[in-house]
């Protein structure tokens, strides 16, 4: 075979369009386009029709020299842009920040990543100033391995809730979910994999948690219906 090759090169020298390919024929296609090809040798070595299609990697009909005339290009972004603001005041909504194309891929070249991120946001103050939004404060919930009462009473089984306020209980239902709860595998945020959407969780008011002068925790829905 690789005599024969030879012979190619050598006739390619003496009749130049035998081996004409992609870049003598300035041809270079995205994606898949029946029309873009030429009479000559495909990698294969076998002479015919070749393509100089993206979708020639795929069926393998390439001519020889696609690789050198229709490099590959990856897709180039540029940086992330500053987050915008919130999309709407006093009630839980989206923050966005986005960032440009700055190379479309070619040839096969790797896409582009995410180009759009969100964020949730919610701001506490009116466009004047005023204060709001407090019906949606976040809860911040923490396993059981933070429960005071709990391991005071391992360490102490004499010892009394009545000496310290023991807190309270209140019920959220999870509305949504970010992927990275699924993901999360430290030792104390494991019980957040088997988190789902439309749960119902009962979360235990404990101190430090609890405010000292109101005796209640921040986000625990007072305000709101539930």
């Amino acid at each position: 075979m690789r005599t024969l090759w030879m012979a190619l090169c050598a006739l390619a020298r003496l009749w130049p369009g035998a081996l004409a390919g992609c870049a003598d024929s300035g041809r270079c296609c995205p994606g898949r386009d029946p029309a873009c090809f030429v009479h000559g040798w495909r990698l294969d070595r076998v002479y015919g029709t070749c393509f100089c299609d993206q979708a020639c990697l795929i069926t393998g009909d390439c001519c020889f020299d696609y690789a050198r005339a229709c490099p590959a290009r990856p897709c180039l972004v540029g940086e992330w842009s500053p987050w915008s603001g919130c999309a709407d005041r006093c009630r839980p909504t989206a923050r966005v920040r986005r960032r440009a194309v700055r190379q479309e891929p070619r040839n096969g070249g790797a896409p582009c990543r995410v180009l759009e991120e969100r964020a949730g946001c919610l701001e506490y103050a009116t466009a004047q100033g005023q204060d709001c939004g407090h019906a949606f404060v976040p809860a911040f919930i923490t396993s059981s391995a933070f429960n005071k009462e709990r391991t005071r009473q391992v360490a102490s089984p004499q010892w009394s809730t009545d000496i310290e306020d023991a807190g309270y209980c209140m019920e959220f239902k999870t509305e949504s979910l970010t992927p990275h709860c699924a993901l999360e595998n430290r030792p104390l945020t494991r019980w957040m994999q088997y988190l789902r959407e439309g749960y119902t969780v009962c979360v235990d008011c404990q101190p430090p948690a609890m405010n000292s002068v109101s005796l209640r925790c921040s986000g625990d829905g007072l305000d709101s219906d539930g």
